[in-house]
Parts: C-alpha cells; sequence; structure tokens
C-alpha cells in the first residue's frame, strides 16, 4: 500500500529547530544554487574549470562571504545560518562552498579576528562583496596534518619583512587578490596579507585534479616577497592563529557535507520511484528500503549534531574538539551516502547526467582537508582519555 512520501530532514523534522530568520536565509541560499548554480556544475566539473569571479560577485550579492562576521559589509547572521548556507551551497558543489567557506571562515576571518584596524577596512568590505577574492595559506607540500613544521620563513629587513616559501593545496590561490600566509618568524609563526600582485608572488593552478574539479586549487610560491611592516597580522603570535580559522572553516563543513549527502540520498529516491525493475518500481523492493532508510537515518543523525553545534556556536559555548566530533561524523557518513545512492543508480550513477559520483569524488578531498579523519579521531581520543597519542 503506498503513501505519501516525506522527504529525508522532513521525516526527523528539523525545520522545526530553525528560527523563521534561518528558514529564509537557507530558502534564499537555496534558491540560488537551484536556479543559478546546478544547471552549470557538471559542465564546470567535466572542464575543470568555473568563472571564479563572476561566481564570487554573485554570491557576495547574495551576502554569504564572511556572513557570519560583524561588521565592515559582512552580514553579521548566527552561526547556524551560515552552517545551512553551507549546507545549501554543498548540494550544489563542496568547490562552491569551499570558496565561500575559504572566502569567509580563513582568509576574511583570520583579518578580522586577528588583523588591524586598517587592514579590516581595506580588505574586508570588498571581499565581503566579492570584489577581492581571498585565499588562505598554511598547508605546506611536506606538513598538512604537522603545520607547526612550516617551512616558510619570514625575515625582518629593516621595517619590512621578505617571505620565502611554498603553501600547496590552496583554494582559490590562481584567482585570489590577496593571501593570508602564515610563517614561521624568529618570535614564531605569524600571519601576513600578502596582495598578490607583490613582486615575487605567485600561484600556479593545481591540474588533473579527479576530485573539486569545480573549485580552483593552486600551489602559492613566495620568492623573497617584500612587504611593509604593517602587512603583519598583529594580534596573534603561535600555531593558535591559524587554527582558530580552520576551526571556523570546519563548523561549515560540518553542515556542507550534509548537503552533499541530501543531494544523492534525495536524487537516489527519485530515481529509484521512477526506474522499473522486475515489473515494479525500484523504491518497491525492500533491500532498496533498506539502504534509503540507512542513509535517512544517518543524514538526520548528522543534521541534528550540526544544528545542536550551531547553537552551542552561536551561544559561545562551542570547543573546537566538539567541531572535530561533527566534522568526524558528518564527512564519513556523507562519502558513505554518496557512494551507496549511486549503487541503487547503478550505470547511470557514474555520469554527469546525476551527482553522485561528482559528490563522491568531492567528499575524499572533504573527508581529508581541514584536518583529516585521523586527526579528528586524536583530537576526540585525547579529549576523552586526556592522553596524547600524536607521537
Amino acid at each position: 500500500m503506498a503513501t505519501t512520501p516525506q522527504s529525508p530532514l522532513g521525516f526527523v523534522n528539523t525545520d522545526s529547530l530553525l528560527s523563521e530568520e534561518d528558514i529564509a536565509i537557507r530558502d534564499t541560499v537555496r534558491k540560488h544554487v537551484e536556479e543559478k548554480v546546478k544547471p552549470n556544475l557538471a559542465g564546470w566539473y567535466e572542464s575543470a574549470s568555473i568563472p571564479a569571479r563572476e561566481l564570487a560577485k554573485e554570491l557576495g550579492d547574495l551576502g554569504v562571504l564572511g556572513m557570519h562576521l560583524e561588521g565592515y559589509g559582512c552580514a553579521g547572521t548566527s552561526a547556524t545560518a551560515y552552517g545551512l548556507a553551507c549546507m545549501e551551497l554543498e548540494a550544489g558543489d563542496s568547490g562552491l562552498r569551499s570558496l565561500v567557506s575559504v572566502q569567509g571562515s580563513l582568509a576574511m576571518f583570520a583579518i578580522w579576528k586577528h588583523g588591524s584596524e586598517e587592514q579590516k577596512r581595506e580588505w574586508l568590505p570588498r571581499m565581503a562583496a566579492g570584489e577581492a577574492i581571498g585565499c588562505f595559506g598554511l598547508t605546506e607540500p611536506d606538513f598538512g596534518s604537522n603545520p607547526g613544521g612550516m617551512r616558510t620563513r619570514a625575515r625582518k629587513d629593516g621595517t619590512d619583512w621578505i617571505l620565502s616559501g611554498n603553501k600547496m593545496w590552496i583554494t582559490n590561490g590562481s584567482v585570489a587578490d590577496v593571501a593570508v600566509v602564515w610563517a614561521q618568524t624568529e618570535e614564531g609563526i605569524r600571519g601576513f596579507v600578502v596582495p598578490t600582485d607583490t613582486p615575487g608572488f605567485s600561484a600556479p593552478e593545481i591540474k588533473q585534479k579527479m576530485s573539486l574539479r569545480a573549485s580552483v586549487t593552486s600551489e602559492l610560491v613566495l620568492d623573497n616577497v617584500r612587504l611593509p611592516g604593517s602587512a603583519m597580522l598583529p594580534n596573534v603570535v603561535g600555531l593558535s592563529g591559524p587554527l582558530s580559522c580552520l576551526n571556523e572553516a570546519r563548523f561549515g563543513i560540518v553542515f556542507g557535507a550534509l548537503g552533499a549527502a541530501r543531494d544523492c540520498l534525495e536524487t537516489a529516491i527519485a530515481y529509484a520511484k521512477d526506474r522499473e525493475i522486475f515489473d515494479k518500481p525500484l523504491a518497491g523492493f525492500q533491500l532498496t528500503q533498506a539502504k534509503l532508510a540507512d542513509m535517512t537515518l544517518e543524514l538526520g543523525k548528522g543534521m541534528l549534531l550540526a544544528l545542536h553545534l550551531g547553537r552551542l556556536k552561536d551561544e559561545g559555548r562551542l570547543d573546537h574538539r566538539q567541531v572535530s566530533l561533527g566534522k568526524l561524523n558528518n564527512t564519513r557518513e556523507a562519502i558513505k551516502i554518496a557512494r551507496e545512492c549511486r549503487t541503487i543508480l547503478g550505470a547511470a550513477g557514474i555520469t554527469l547526467e546525476y551527482p553522485l559520483m561528482r559528490h563522491a569524488n568531492n567528499l575524499e578531498s572533504v573527508l581529508t582537508y581541514e584536518g583529516t579523519s585521523e586527526v579528528h579521531q586524536l583530537i576526540i581520543g585525547q579529549a576523552v582519555t586526556g592522553e596524547s597519542a600524536y607521537r
């Protein structure tokens, strides 16, 4: 006997936990992604190219760039609303959410949190509007999970700084107008605001990616880049600076990964209802329903976790280790959902006609960037045992 179907997240009624403003922001971003972005994603993914500047301007007009920051042209929304926006962006593509996440939670947040008033006024309004694109230079070819070992150096030369080194896997790098670069100095790790037209700075794009193809990924090369003393972020010394930014970005991923998972699950449900096999809809078979039920369960659990963390963040009570918990769970479950949904579509699931393989490939990157699953396991393990297992 057929009954009226419910959407996966409608089944757990997570909308009842949202404010009217949260829902309005989410629905606005969803409408933009559905109408303006999704029709182009397969082409961008296949060609491994995106109109980054055009997208940045559109996203600035939408108000999502640095949306959870206060002042300087930023929208000043709740953290929960920002998370919901990330979910809708990643329901389009992880690359789209990455553009927004790197812009707002890494580059803009670093300047907003640790920068001088002059740096904030110079960059944040333009970045919020999408008129200037930012990137964040922390990871190096040999230092990802262990950023404290970075080899990039900044040395004083009179009142100037000279930066030398390489950064790797930098989203937005080749199209950025400004890079926030972290480097070793005599007093510890410091951040620098580097206009990308500074002599000695270059950002060759990384090609032949099989994941995040609708995203710009680059190397940053700093060849004796000379900066004035005012380029240094004045309000933080040490690894706590870049890690505070990463925590902001990870929070967005907690929600974002669920967007990709939801898009996969909704696609698989629609396909299973339409696809007939052995003279009945694929959705009418017990094994198919078992898959869909398990995925609905995990998506709902992940969403409840994300919303709980969002409320804690809005109340100023969120611990960075709790963000690790959310990132570990939701990225891990999202990629499982993407892979399982692909099995429901069979051969059709590997084509760009459907988003499943694109999401699954993207989530391979999301699983390991902003902290690998293994690093987050160790963070949680240390929290519950009191013992550090990093070495």
